[in-house]
């Protein structure tokens, strides 16, 4: 028993001497929650709008971001153990029925809309396409929803699900154990799903697998072949127009994939620590996070005989983990989540990018962005989600309202644009000019937000609906 106490006493002073200068190790086991129950109604302590930036200089400068004035945050690691499968383990709790026809509910442009909670596990990973959502959770589990009920879903025999992009009637999904899957949406007369392959597929994996020239050393006295990730995948994102995937992973390493043969066409050792996120960008650019808290540029281009993805320059460097990358294609900005609770931006101004300071609105670490519009949405570890507006001329971010409902740390968000296509067909003067513009000053998007406290929370917002948030 005494040796018990000393280990565990052992471990807590371990966790005690924890530093930040160690918190990207921390991103292996995921961190959940803020060990203090904080306050998420109180009133913010930051400024809403833009940090004052540093120096403009040029992106292909690094630029090292100061967190001085940012507290040290300590959380334990995520419960990674599965759970059991339960048929319809999801419950539905609407809170607002658009579908009803009261006038308090049709001028509802923001808010929460309805729950979906879950009875046992966390969710980890949501996608969005059309009318359907698929949420990933530790269960194992792929859940497809339709007008916030069940709809289909499918699952996997390991690996909790990381990371859901959907492409077509194809899902490819990210998982815990190092694989990626793919699965195909059989129409929806059938409402099902059925498994076609992985990335890589069999063939090749077995091909590389007798290939002694095809492996690379991993760690100490270990090799794998080069074309599959090892360690968690974490992260992917699409490249529509060139038909290309990009899986970043807990291994370190970015791979490309071309989608129409399922050929891994590259692998990457992008960073010194785990890729918690890629984002294809604008500009032909692709953009890696990591844990070792740099955010690095990548291009494609034309080496040798062969197209390969080279990189650009380091943008950021700092001690905190980077966690999540969003990007607002049409005004050319890359935003960057980390665990110091900061979402830093970067301009793009002619032919490079510039740093544009850094948005403060949370207490705890920055664990997933998403961008709508010019709406820039960044859930955290102090269960709030943050909604921006990028004002126009750019630069300048007005914190418009901090969504509060969740019990648990906010992991991950995906946005849907939603057209009130009822509104439009009963316009009588659809044609006219300023019933267009007054349609498009409408536009609101569908957030979907999952969390560590086993739902996902699905809302309604609008750039025209907010006044910006001034009692931060």
């Amino acid at each position: 028993m005494a040796r018990k106490k000393n280990s565990m006493g052992a471990m807590l002073l371990e966790k005690e001497s924890f530093r930040r200068t160690k918190f990207g190790t921390l991103l292996y086991s995921d961190p959940i929650s803020d060990p203090e129950e904080s306050n998420t109604n109180s009133a913010r302590s930051s400024n809403a709008s833009s940090a004052p930036s540093p120096p403009r200089t040029s992106s292909f400068y690094t630029t090292t971001t100061t967190t001085t004035n940012s507290p040290n945050y300590f959380m334990s690691p995520w419960n990674q153990s599965a759970s059991p499968y339960v048929k319809s383990p999801w419950i539905h709790q609407p809170l607002l029925d658009y579908s009803e026809e009261s006038s308090e509910i049709s001028d509802c442009k923001n808010g929460l809309i309805g729950s979906l909670v879950r009875e046992e596990g966390h969710i980890y990973s949501l996608a969005a396409s059309g009318d359907l959502l698929y949420t990933g959770s530790d269960s194992k589990n792929i859940r497809v929803w339709k007008n916030l009920k069940e709809y289909s879903g499918f699952k996997s025999h390991s690996g909790l699900v990381k990371t859901i992009v959907v492409y077509g009637d194809k899902i490819f999904t990210g998982h815990q154990d190092g694989k990626i899957r793919v699965w195909k949406f059989l129409g929806k007369k059938r409402k099902a799903y059925k498994r076609v392959g992985s990335l890589p597929t069999i063939r090749d994996y077995l091909k590389s697998s007798i290939n002694p020239k095809a492996y690379v050393e991993v760690r100490r006295n270990r090799n794998v072949p080069w074309i599959k990730h090892f360690d968690a995948v974490s992260c992917m994102s699409l490249d529509k127009e060139r038909g290309l995937l990009y899986s970043g992973s807990w291994d370190k390493t970015l791979k490309v994939w071309r989608l129409s043969d399922s050929k891994c066409l590259e692998s990457i050792t992008a960073h010194h620590d785990a890729i918690n996120s890629v984002v294809v960008g604008f500009d032909g650019l692709v953009f890696t996070g990591s844990a070792d808290g740099t955010v690095k540029a990548w291009r494609r281009e034309l080496v040798g005989n062969s197209a390969k993805h080279v990189l650009v320059e380091t943008l950021l460097k700092q001690d905190n983990a980077v966690t999540s990358l969003a990007v607002n294609a049409m005004a050319a900005t890359v935003y960057a989540g980390s665990s110091d609770g900061l979402v830093n931006f970067w301009e793009r101004q002619k032919h490079f990018l510039e740093y544009g300071g850094a948005l403060r609105g949370h207490k705890l670490a920055v664990l997933c962005v998403a961008v709508a519009g010019n709406l820039v949405l960044s859930g955290s570890a102090d269960k709030s989600i943050c909604v921006w507006r990028r004002e126009e001329g750019g630069g300048v971010h007005s914190c418009l309202t901090v969504l509060t409902g969740h019990n648990g740390p906010v992991k991950c968000l995906t946005v849907e644009d939603y057209s009130n296509d009822d509104d439009n067909n009963n316009n009588d003067d659809s044609d006219d000019d300023e019933a267009v513009v007054k349609n498009k000053s409408d536009q609101y998007w569908t957030l979907y937000s999952g969390s560590l406290d086993n739902s996902v929370k699905v809302w309604r917002l609008s750039e025209q609906g907010f006044n910006a948030y001034e009692d931060m």
